[in-house]
């Protein structure tokens, strides 16, 4: 499961219940029936909460967390060597997808 906000959550529950996605649906169900009453689906990860990344140095220790997954898995020796990783981009290397800073 995913963690993130009741808006995005609403939006894709609408678009599920829009095209009849039953088998999405009819799993969110039953998760929702484990852990609360009120609503219908249980969509985010229990216990999870998105948090805002209100400085730079919160924002780089997540981004090296998020880096360092593959490594930890053993898939990679460097967060740099999977190939699907931003950490490409901030390495200097060849992405897949180009790394744009805002400040």
């Amino acid at each position: 499961m995913l963690v993130g906000s009741p808006f995005s959550r609403r939006q894709i529950l609408d678009l599920l219940e829009q095209r009849k996605a039953t088998t999405f649906l009819s799993y969110f169900a039953y998760y929702k029936r484990k852990h609360k009453t009120e609503g219908h689906y249980q969509f985010w990860q229990e216990g999870s909460h998105p948090e805002e990344m209100n400085n730079e140095t919160l924002l780089i220790q997540r981004l090296a967390y998020i880096h360092n997954i593959p490594v930890k898995r053993g898939y990679v020796d460097l967060p740099e060597h999977w190939r699907y990783s931003s950490a490409r981009a901030y390495a200097g290397k060849d992405a897949l997808l180009p790394i744009v800073l805002l400040y």
